[in-house]
């Protein structure tokens, strides 16, 4: 990954956000620039140099995954100890600055009003999207890490599904397959793995449950892995012989073509709210308007939801390299739901679907 040119790439922006300086305070955004996975950590970086401070618990580490980033000659200062330590060295690196950007969705208002009395004479600055900006497009690093998650989800998946008649319970799949996606090298799951049949899948987030899976209803299974920090989220819908209600094999075949027309909508230029449009005029067109009650999909990186939004008022258009879901759905109270969701990356043509796996729906 080009971690090393992402400090300067902030630089760049900090001009137009109307600072001098910015403190990085989410431990996803400092990643992204500097390597560092722990727990506990800030990042002060100016138009020229930066200063990272952690605690005793990460001093080997933060060493260690700069220089493995090659960001570690480009950070003036690393501190490693208490909070008193930490914040007398931020403050003094600080101290200089006219304005200092903080970021506003990653502070509390306490930590806020700490600043204030720490920087006296220092003007602070809310920003949004410094960082954020720079994540909505990968890399090719990053797109490398989001596939292997995918083939990771994509692996667990075909492990498990012969086993989906004899389920116990829906809490029963979802441990098997956060346990598959271990084992074949996920850090974790990218998210509390859904599973949800019968009625339970009328609901588009629900927690899987002690509920047995019936034949012939629905089953949502929407789940993701984690790859070196970088996510991937899939959804497939089940059913465990043929529907017993009609109207589920219809659901079944709407969603399945609105889901192959938003893929189809994806490419460089192609607005997300357009993409978010082609999902939604097939199932508008039968009558199923007011079942589709989510957004058609989101960016995926280090985060699972990132920017971009893919929904009716979206204001972004998409870029190569941009990476998003499109998971349509139909969700009927009393009879159940469908799902089905690729992860993709954004090409000048089209797009790659990155999750493989395949959407027959019958086990």
């Amino acid at each position: 990954m080009r971690v090393r040119t992402r400090l300067g790439k902030v630089r760049a922006r900090l001009g137009s956000a109307g600072c001098d300086g910015l403190l990085v305070t989410s431990l996803v955004n400092l990643r992204y620039l500097t390597g560092f996975s722990g727990s506990a950590a800030l990042l002060l970086v100016t138009k020229d140099g930066a200063v990272m401070t952690t605690d005793g618990r990460y001093g080997e580490q933060i060493n260690e995954e700069t220089e493995a980033s090659g960001t570690a000659p480009l950070i003036d200062k690393i501190v490693v100890g208490g909070l008193a330590a930490q914040r007398e060295a931020l403050v003094g690196a600080a101290a200089p600055l006219a304005r200092l950007g903080l970021e506003a969705a990653h502070v509390t208002w306490a930590e806020q009003r700490g600043w204030v009395e720490a920087l006296d004479g220092v003007e602070l600055v809310a920003t949004t999207g410094i960082v954020e900006g720079l994540r909505r497009v990968k890399d090719a690093g990053e797109i490398g890490r989001i596939g292997r998650a995918a083939a990771i989800a994509d692996a667990a998946l075909a492990r498990c599904v012969p086993s989906l008649r004899e389920a116990p319970s829906e809490e029963a799949f979802a441990a098997e397959l956060d346990h598959a996606m271990r084992l074949l090298g996920a850090a974790g799951s990218s998210f509390p793995t859904i599973v949800a049949s019968g009625p339970n899948a009328a609901k588009p987030h629900a927690q899987p449950s002690r509920r047995r899976i019936g034949t012939g209803e629905c089953i949502v299974v929407d789940f993701g892995a984690i790859y070196d920090g970088y996510c991937s989220d899939m959804t497939r819908t089940f059913c465990v012989g043929e529907p017993v209600d009609p109207t589920v094999a219809k659901m079944i075949d709407v969603v399945t073509r609105s889901q192959r027309a938003g893929v189809k909508a994806v490419r460089a230029g192609a607005s997300c709210a357009s993409v978010d449009g082609a999902c939604r005029a097939v199932i508008d067109a039968e009558g199923w308007k007011d079942a589709f009650s989510h957004g058609t999909g989101h960016g995926v990186g280090l985060e699972i939801h990132e920017d971009p939004a893919v929904a009716p008022r979206a204001p972004d258009s998409l870029e190569p390299g941009t990476i998003v879901t499109v998971e349509p759905g139909v969700y009927l109270p009393g009879i159940g739901g469908v799902r089905i969701e690729d992860t993709v990356v954004v090409t000048e043509n089209g797009c790659r679907v990155l999750t493989s796996s395949p959407k027959d729906v019958f086990v």
